[in-house]
């Protein structure tokens, strides 16, 4: 269900966004390394001041991508990005946040799907670990994973079609003419990311007439899932 608030993105708030949002402040909240925390669902930075000095580490992350899918039980994730900080951040802006998305020092995701795996990259590789719920830990199953060259999946929201311009018309036109390619969107980055990962492809999500300059977020989606796949 809805909170009946709007964030910073303009979008209306699901409560599992919130829950999932106060799950990750606690838990980072007694690492003792991460600093700020910075979320699509909150308008500002959430400082950990105790940890500032040990560790001058940011979190910043998507609680929960996909949250319209957990009414009809569909996959949902968690996207993050860590950043080191520079700077004092004295007047407690963070404007040192809005820096270069080669700048991250670790990204990934989360799956929460039929397993739970997590998905990451410090630069030198990308690799994938699944959750054995009997163990509670995370078990390596996939190293250095490398997107194939070719791949037959395209996702992207193709009810926007007449809101696009018209080379990304004729793209999807192309693809619809022409067989092997399979349109796969599930309404989560991170399931449709994934899927590609694995399977090759590519993931669009062009801009509209109502919202041009499209729907990912730098910070948030885009920086980290480029990294991922690094």
């Amino acid at each position: 269900g809805f909170t009946g608030t709007v964030n910073v993105q303009g979008e209306s708030v699901k409560k599992m966004d919130i829950y999932a949002n106060d799950v990750f402040i606690s838990v980072f909240k007694q690492s003792g390394l991460v600093c700020r925390l910075a979320s699509e669902e909150m308008e500002k930075p959430y400082y950990i001041p105790e940890n500032c000095p040990i560790g001058r580490y940011t979190l910043l992350y998507d609680p929960l991508d996909g949250s319209s899918n957990l009414d009809t039980n569909l996959n949902v994730g968690s996207i993050f990005s860590v950043r080191q900080q520079e700077g004092n951040d004295e007047d407690g802006l963070a404007q040192d946040l809005l820096q270069s998305g080669r700048k991250q020092i670790a990204a990934g995701y989360i799956l929460y799907g039929p397993s739970t795996m997590l998905v990451y990259s410090i630069g030198t590789g990308v690799h994938a670990f699944t959750l054995d719920p009997s163990l509670g830990e995370f078990i390596l199953a996939n190293e250095n994973i490398k997107i194939p060259e070719h791949g037959p999946i395209y996702s992207v929201n193709e009810g926007n079609f007449w809101q696009w311009d018209d080379s990304m018309r004729d793209y999807i036109r192309y693809v619809h003419r022409h067989e092997g390619y399979t349109a796969r969107y599930g309404g989560a980055l991170v399931g449709d990311f994934h899927r590609i990962l694995y399977q090759g492809g590519v993931f669009l999500y062009p801009g509209t007439v109502k919202k041009p300059e499209g729907k990912l977020r730098l910070l948030y989606e885009s920086a980290p899932m480029a990294c991922s796949i690094k």
